[in-house]
């Protein structure tokens, strides 16, 4: 193989195709990026079993032929080459030569015959989301997404596609994230994603760009078409929670209050607290007024903020992470705040519209001296 190419676009290409290779594998090859040249293109892979993500990109191919090269190397050398172009031969037993201008490097390689293949997703549903619409809903669930392997489905996000609408869900057993969205899609289906794969696929949004992100889903796999990145994935199984059973339908108590100014607030009582030193915050809903305290063995830390009130007066204890997690992602400037009791999950929802419900479990309070 003899090419050469842009160094910046490789070096891009690279640095997002790496993001699927394995950092650590019993199998070197899946630390490594396969590129196979030919037909004045360049087509990298980077695959650990679980997710892939590949790419093409344009490059004069003086001679056809592919190679794997360890990622992280190649990288780190692409990055700092001084040239604007880079060169790239292969020769005898897999050592690769990489030139830009004064600066070479001499690398050895692996067999690509030794690189696994994306696996065939056979029959497949087509399913469309612009950009800008996959990643608002992600960026509003991805933070609820569970972070241990207790239920292992539930370190993925649901899509629940039925009615005309997609939702996309995350939970993960102190809180629930729910963003809904209208498609046009006739057919109803469910799969649930990784939370790997839907990071780097929300990674590749453009949030200003309404061109379309096209879903290759089949049983167990899916495929994500973001311009020229493709990102493979397999499909997360086992019984999902039921989220519509886990959200409560009614409220005793609504609030209406500026998203920024309690995100504020909370941040602020949050001062006392660390990750040696936890304590849960106290929030009191009396008189049109949000009352927040928190005592720790570094003091104690009290913050107000004015709200629309309808309903009781309530007091309630919140992990302060989990409640400021909901607030910043509801991207609203006004929110609701509906409750039933103390002990029952808040529902965090848009002043205006349903397109999201986030649920934050309280804590159970010791009674103050």
């Amino acid at each position: 193989m003899k090419i050469r190419c842009e160094k910046n676009v490789l070096c891009d290409a690279a640095a997002v195709v790496s993001r699927a290779v394995s950092s650590r594998s019993p199998m070197p090859i899946l630390e490594g990026i396969l590129m196979r040249a030919a037909n004045g293109r360049i087509d990298l892979f980077g695959y650990d079993l679980d997710m892939g993500i590949s790419t093409t990109i344009d490059a004069q191919v003086d001679k056809a032929g592919e190679i794997v090269l360890p990622a992280k190397v190649l990288l780190d050398i692409v990055k700092k080459l001084p040239g604007e172009f880079v060169s790239i031969s292969v020769g005898d037993k897999c050592l690769t030569e990489i030139k830009s201008g004064v600066s070479e490097f001499a690398i050895l390689g692996m067999s690509a015959e030794e690189f696994p293949e994306f696996p065939s997703i056979g029959d497949v549903t087509d399913f469309e989301l612009p950009q800008n619409t996959l990643k608002s809903m992600i960026d509003q669930t991805i933070y609820a997404i569970s972070q241990t392997d207790a239920k292992p489905v539930h370190t993925g996000s649901l899509f629940d596609v039925k009615d005309g609408f997609v939702k996309l869900v995350s939970v993960d057993g102190y809180r629930l994230a729910l963003r809904k969205e209208r498609v046009l899609f006739d057919g109803e289906m469910k799969f649930v994603v990784p939370g790997r794969a839907l990071t780097e696929v929300g990674r590749l949004l453009d949030d200003s760009s309404d061109d379309v992100v096209g879903m290759e889903i089949s049983r167990k796999n899916i495929i994500f078409n973001i311009e020229n990145y493709r990102i493979f994935s397999r499909l997360l199984e086992g019984d999902f929670l039921d989220y519509n059973a886990a959200i409560p339908k009614g409220s005793n108590v609504e609030v209406s209050v500026n998203t920024r100014e309690l995100i504020e607030a909370v941040e602020r009582v949050s001062l006392l607290i660390s990750d040696r030193i936890k304590s849960p915050i106290r929030v009191k809903f009396i008189d049109n007024e949000i009352a927040l305290s928190c005592s720790t063995a570094l003091g104690r830390a009290t913050d107000t903020v004015n709200a629309k009130i309808e309903g009781g007066a309530l007091e309630m204890g919140f992990n302060n992470r989990y409640l400021l997690d909901a607030l910043r992602a509801s991207q609203n400037d006004e929110v609701k705040l509906q409750i039933s009791g103390s002990l029952s999950p808040m529902k965090v929802v848009a002043a205006d519209s349903d397109a999201f419900t986030f649920l934050v479990l309280p804590v159970r309070l010791k009674t103050e001296i």
